[in-house]
């Protein structure tokens, strides 16, 4: 289903293809009726998951870096800092674990980008975000999920 789904928003299949794609996955019994359906999909896009863990010490992104459809980030101890002002984003959704022990996270998004934080548990202080009042349309789409034991996550737009 996700393979379709990909397909369809990169514009490979029309919406009654999905559909019917859809529907055949929904019925299929065993992986050779699979088969058919996923074999008239584009190859399955590499590099749409990443993990960057650190026991301590920073992690640090910035600048024209690729970012995965879902990155994980995983620390026990230290600081995050990951500014997606300038990354470049094959995907119109990004899901961003954070998985963090003690030390703070920043995260820079978009101007335009809209921001999904509900998942996200904190268990000592509360995230810092304020969401655009107009936000853009087209504009990237991240969520944040994940837990943060002792620490703080501060998520603001770019200013340019």
């Amino acid at each position: 289903m996700r393979r379709l789904q990909e397909a369809y928003a990169d514009g490979h299949l029309s919406h009654e293809e999905m559909d019917e794609g859809l529907g055949q996955v929904l019925a299929a019994r065993t992986y050779g009726e699979l088969v058919p359906v996923l074999s008239s999909l584009p190859e399955e896009r590499a590099g749409t998951a990443s993990m960057i863990t650190a026991a301590g010490g920073r992690i640090r992104r910035r600048g024209a870096w690729r970012v995965p459809r879902t990155l994980t980030i995983e620390s026990a101890f230290g600081r995050v800092h990951l500014d997606l002002s300038q990354a470049v984003f094959d995907h119109p959704m990004t899901d961003i674990e954070l998985r963090l022990g003690t030390g703070r996270a920043r995260i820079t998004v978009p101007r335009d980008a809209v921001v999904d934080i509900d998942d996200l548990r904190a268990g000592w202080k509360d995230t810092l975000y304020k969401a655009q009042r107009r936000p853009r349309p087209g504009g990237q789409r991240i969520r944040i999920s994940g837990t943060m034991g002792f620490g703080r996550l501060k998520v603001r737009h770019a200013r340019r």
